[in-house]
């Protein structure tokens, strides 16, 4: 997950005040599927709670038919569970080591205005374009002169253009990272272009409202997503120092590496 998408998930949940439950209320029993108990630490909102009686009745239809004998199926659930081992390890060894320290807190804040102090909530028309890399620098030129995207996505189709359009109306966090400084820049009804992995994205700055997050209140979400980087970097040290001490022998197709 990029930082910005990782940071829009965070900030949903924070400001939609869906904190986690306090850890006296974990143990709770919040609801019960057929006998089986369902507590706070699994559903720590109604939402969540909604999904986990519905994720357990599928699960109980499943047992039922005895999907767990399933190859195919085991072989998803061991993976699941040595994965879910390597998390463990990690967060064992992290600790205290993964926490974010307050100057590192405040230091993301400042380096990333455009989700924090200067966040705006923009809305955007926007087309999604299909096109060759060569043709990217003669779009930019042809929006340059265009008086409106609809403008440009005529000139688009009129050469056989696949064009898809949609309006759009999201904060910062949610959106590319590459088009905030530009979109930090723009005026009402400006055009800007993006590169995008299936071509261009043609965008008009419909309106920007300023929605800043000061620094206390953005905390969480920045010891939180800090946190989970470091986390990745010590997963990535730890398995750098055990492949020092183990045995790894490549068969088959792999032997050669």
């Amino acid at each position: 997950m990029t930082t910005v998408r990782l940071i829009a998930a965070l900030l949903g949940m924070f400001l939609a005040g869906c904190q986690p439950a306090e850890a006296n209320r974990q143990g709770q029993v919040v609801a019960r599927v057929n006998g089986v108990e369902i507590s706070a630490l699994n559903a720590a909102t109604p939402q969540a709670l909604e999904s986990v009686i519905d994720r357990e009745l599928l699960v109980q239809k499943a047992l039922e038919a005895g999907l767990e004998r399933d190859p195919q199926v085991a072989r998803a659930i061991e993976h699941a569970r040595r994965q879910l081992l390597a998390l463990a390890w990690i967060e064992r060894n992290a600790g205290v080591s993964a926490k974010a320290t307050p100057e590192e807190v405040r230091r993301f804040y400042a380096e990333n205005a455009a989700l924090f102090a200067q966040r705006r909530v923009y809305q955007l028309q926007e087309l999604a374009v299909a096109l060759p890399a060569e043709m990217l620098e003669v779009l930019r030129a042809e929006a340059a002169r265009a008086a409106s995207l609809d403008d440009v996505a005529a000139w688009l189709r009129a050469r056989g253009v696949k064009v898809t359009e949609r309006s759009l109306m999201q904060p910062a966090e949610q959106l590319p990272l590459r088009y905030l400084p530009q979109l930090a820049r723009m005026h009402e009804g400006e055009i800007a272009v993006f590169a995008a992995p299936a071509g261009a994205a043609v965008v008009q700055l419909v309106s920007a409202a300023e929605a800043p997050l000061g620094e206390k209140q953005a905390a969480p979400v920045i010891e939180q997503f800090l946190a989970g980087r470091k986390r990745l970097e010590l997963a990535a040290a730890e398995a750098r120092r055990l492949r020092d001490s183990a045995r790894i022998e490549y068969v088959g197709d792999f032997k050669a590496r």
